[in-house]
């Protein structure tokens, strides 16, 4: 299933791409395609420790309509992007940040990913060593039903300080729009709260309000390069420290998906009925992080908005509703000043700036 993408050159071995293989509008089919089962679930909660209610009890998920706990939308996120490293960033230095990433139908165990990227933009750093690579990438089930739809971008080495390319930056969306996100058509996620371990629903939050989620979580060697090897991210910024001995920190960099899950389960304490996330307006990782530093985050609404029945539909539905969550994320910081809030200056403890909508029950 190759929907019009040419597939990747299949040698011996390779050592990736480097930007001066990448042009404008070159598309990749990203192989092997993943099957995902109950260990993913298991082991990515067993990494993240996830407790969103959803995720975590079979006859919840089924009496909200589910057919079983579906996959947490994180994980295939990962699974999708993990799948696109060996095309696009095995030689990134970082990746940067996201836009508009949106996520469709949920996906249950036995189902099995393809995912497919085309390049929209390229731009060569000043330094004459390196270029930031822009991608668009999308993963579909065994239906070709799209799951996820993503744009990033990752700085990448150079092969040569003479190699360049005519700068084309894409423009995206600052935000997704709330007529175009998708909740499951045959959920109904009205909920006790006593089964979902909060009473908290899209009703009790206002804009502007600022939760302080207080949990710190130290980032272990382990288990971030496991999570790394659960996604198929072979990125030798994380994994070769022979190589990055002689790299630009010294030593291994933490994949920025990894902080994402981690910051997302510390935010169960104060949104722990935002079940689903919808859609990824946009993302930075501000600074990197390393093993040994604890993650902190806080969170901030930003919006609220009625979800449609159907992706533009006139009617919205009335079991649930949207909020724009901003995801700040620190190390060595605990967040009860909100460090980062808006008008302050980053500091250098900020690691992850994160715009999101999550869906949540309504009363």
């Amino acid at each position: 299933m190759t929907r019009g993408f040419e597939l990747t050159k299949i040698s011996k071995s390779s050592r990736g791409n480097f930007f001066e293989d990448f042009r404008l509008g070159q598309r990749f089919v990203h192989l092997p395609a993943r099957t995902l089962s109950d260990g993913d679930a298991a082991l990515y909660k067993a990494i993240y420790g996830g407790r969103f209610a959803l995720q975590s009890s079979a006859p919840l998920a089924r009496a909200l309509g589910f057919e079983t706990t579906p996959f947490d939308n994180l994980l295939v996120f990962h699974m999708v992007f993990g799948m696109s490293v060996s095309d696009i960033s095995l030689n990134a230095i970082a990746n940067l940040g996201y836009a508009q990433i949106r996520f469709g139908k949920p996906l249950y165990p036995g189902a099995t990913l393809s995912a497919f990227s085309e390049v929209v933009g390229l731009k060569e750093n000043s330094d004459g060593k390196t270029g930031i690579v822009y991608v668009r990438t999308e993963g579909l089930d065994a239906m070709e039903d799209e799951v996820i739809s993503l744009i990033r971008w990752v700085m990448v080495r150079k092969r040569g300080a003479d190699a360049g390319a005519q700068a084309t930056v894409p423009q995206f969306e600052a935000v997704v729009a709330p007529a175009t996100l998708v909740a499951p058509a045959t959920a109904d996620l009205k909920a006790v709260p006593r089964e979902t371990g909060s009473a908290s629903g899209w009703d009790d939050y206002a804009i502007g309000e600022r939760i302080d989620h207080i949990d710190g979580t130290t980032v272990e060697e382990a288990e971030h390069a496991m999570a790394t090897r659960l996604y198929h991210n072979t990125a030798r910024v994380h994994f070769n420290q022979f190589a990055e001995k002689q790299g630009r920190f010294g030593k291994r960099i933490v994949y920025g998906g990894h902080v994402i899950s981690m910051a997302r389960a510390l935010s169960y304490n104060g949104l722990a009925n935002a079940w689903l996330i919808a859609a990824i307006n946009g993302g930075r990782h501000v600074n990197p992080v390393f093993a040994g530093d604890t993650i902190y985050a806080w969170s901030e609404v930003l919006d609220k908005a009625a979800v449609p029945k159907t992706a533009g539909a006139f009617l919205d539905r009335k079991d649930c509703g949207a909020l724009r969550l901003r995801l700040v994320a620190t190390k060595d910081l605990p967040c009860t000043e909100f460090p980062g809030a808006s008008g302050a200056p980053y500091p250098p403890q900020l690691v992850l700036d994160l715009d999101y909508w999550a869906i949540l029950p309504r009363r």
